[in-house]
């Protein structure tokens, strides 16, 4: 079993910063890309930044104001948001996709995380 941690959201005013972490633990072979989506209520789930162990990819709209980080070898992903908005206000999730073992490849979830960016 495979079970994705998140920390690190919260309440901050607009301008500010935080950084969220996710650890992914239990059988993990190996870990091949892991990002984090976000929720805002009345909306779609979408997709924030992922990473691989080749590539970074963020939404336009956090672009030059999110990063990404990845340590592979401890399987967490870090999400550092500057200069954040209120439009930025939702729950964030971590996704990882995990190979279990050879041939099994899975799509895991934390529990997900909220940010409020509010004054």
């Amino acid at each position: 079993q495979v079970q994705l941690v998140e920390s690190g959201g919260g309440l901050v005013q607009p301008g500010g910063s935080l950084r969220l972490s996710c650890a992914a633990s239990g059988s993990i072979y190996s870990t091949t890309l892991m990002g984090w989506y976000r929720q805002a209520p009345g909306k779609q789930r979408e997709l924030v930044a992922t990473i691989t162990s080749t590539n970074t990819n963020y939404i336009d709209s956090v672009k030059g104001r999110f990063t990404i980080s990845r340590d592979t070898a401890k399987n967490t992903v870090n999400l550092q948001m500057n200069s954040l908005k209120p439009e930025d206000t939702a729950v964030y999730y971590c996704t990882a996709r995990i190979t279990v073992r050879v041939g099994l490849v899975n799509t895991y979830w934390g529990q997900g995380t909220q940010v409020t960016v509010s004054s």
